[in-house]
């Protein structure tokens, strides 16, 4: 414990206050807070999604594809029973799906699996109950956002300009990352914090490609406890606009499942697979111009031994656990700038912005451990640059031009995105 409470003091984070339900600090009894946000998405995709274009690059070159999508359908309702008390839920509605999906294993050889999830694609991402005993001060007990990162922190689509969540936060980390345990958090003039305790990741569901991504979505219908996790977070904000923010994450991740077995054999008996994850984000909102980035490295040990046990307990015995390998590194990086055009052209309505961005950004899920397999086609850079048109503050029109550029030998992946989104609070 001594060691957590060590990393739980280097781990806090810095940026925004994070999502204003998420975040929503009520000061009248009687008070009924409404919201949500959501996203419709059409995409272009200018290369193959077949499982073997990256082993076989050359058989897929000049293949292309088309989606739809609703990523996300939210709906928030808070409300302030007074005496400092309050509560928040967050619903969930992701691809439209619930129950059984059927999905194609990438890093299974394309095998189709059918998968039953909790909740199927709708979650319940916050349940929470809190007591305020002054700015500085509250205390959050229920499921909770966890805020590691500048995606989790600000994950409504109005807070960034891509169509889609930014690629590379979205690839290795949890999104939204949602976990079951106690927060304290507080607000002192221009800073903000936030430490937690959390029931904890599972390394058996990490994998290549997303590294700890699906290891906060468990399939059992309670959450597994027996190695929690700390997350914390510190924003600092200034006058002129500028919002910083660093975030961390630490826990034990082996043995973080169901049944709690004890792994017999020699070269898994020791593993911890300790994680660490440190982030940094910020943003600059200017009178025209809006800059946002982040860069986000995970740690994980005993990667090696942990994929070599996953093999040999994953799809194969039926387990609801991966058997791909993971990395024992993986890191993101990207930076996006907006400028609106109506800031110096006149317009009749002047709610109305037309912001011209670019983004650019670098992420690898699967940085190998010495004598680990190597798949250079984790490494991916990301280019993406278009518009966004809000006709009213929570309504944002979106379309790109992105292509996403991979190590040599490898196809580069074009797309055309576009998109609409919406994100609104309501008090009552």
């Amino acid at each position: 414990m001594k060691n957590w409470i060590s990393v739980l003091a280097v781990g806090v984070t810095v940026a925004m206050a994070g999502t204003p339900a998420a975040n929503a600090q009520y000061s009248e009894g009687g008070r009924l807070t409404v919201g949500g946000y959501g996203e419709v998405a059409f995409s272009r995709n200018f290369y193959s999604d077949h499982v073997y274009r990256y082993s076989n690059a050359s058989a897929h070159a000049g293949e292309s594809h088309n989606r739809f999508d609703i990523p996300h359908a939210v709906v928030y309702l808070g409300y302030d029973f007074g005496k400092g008390w309050s509560m928040q839920t967050e619903i969930e509605f992701e691809h439209l799906g619930t129950g059984t999906e059927v999905e194609k294993e990438y890093e299974e050889a394309g095998e189709w699996e059918n998968e039953v999830e909790r909740g199927g694609e709708v979650e319940l991402e916050q349940f929470w109950l809190q007591k305020t005993f002054l700015p500085q001060l509250s205390v959050r007990m229920g499921h909770l956002v966890v805020p590691v990162g500048g995606l989790n922190n600000r994950h409504e689509p109005l807070n960034f300009f891509t169509v889609y969540r930014p690629e590379g936060e979205f690839t290795i980390l949890p999104s939204t990352w949602h976990d079951t345990g106690i927060s304290i958090w507080g607000k002192a003039g221009s800073w903000r914090y936030e430490a937690m305790i959390v029931s904890g990741l599972d390394a058996m569901l990490f994998t290549r490609d997303n590294f700890i991504k699906n290891g906060a979505h468990t399939p059992f219908p309670f959450q597994v406890a027996n190695k929690p996790g700390l997350a914390a977070r510190i924003d600092k904000s200034f006058a002129f606009g500028l919002d910083l923010g660093l975030s961390g994450y630490y826990g034990e991740t082996f043995g973080n499942t169901f049944p709690n077995e004890a792994a017999a054999a020699s070269y898994i008996k020791d593993a911890t697979g300790t994680l660490v994850v440190a982030a940094f984000d910020f943003r600059y909102v200017g009178r025209a111009l809006i800059v946002r980035g982040n860069a986000d490295y995970g740690q994980l040990s005993d990667a090696k031994a942990i994929s070599k046990y996953k093999s040999s307990k994953g799809a194969a015995s039926g387990a609801p656990y991966s058997d791909t390998p993971v990395g024992d590194k993986a890191i993101a990086a990207g930076i996006e700038a907006g400028y609106d055009l109506f800031s110096f052209i006149p317009v009749k309505d002047k709610e109305q912005r037309l912001y011209l961005f670019a983004r650019y950004e670098y992420y690898n899920p699967y940085i190998a451990e010495s004598g680990q397999g190597t798949y250079p086609f984790t490494e991916k850079k990301r280019l993406a640059a278009g518009f966004n048109w809000c006709p009213i503050p929570e309504i944002a029109v979106k379309a790109e031009y992105s292509c996403r550029f991979l190590s040599d030998g490898y196809n580069p992946e074009p797309s055309v995105n576009v998109g609409i989104a919406y994100m609104g609070f309501f008090k009552h």
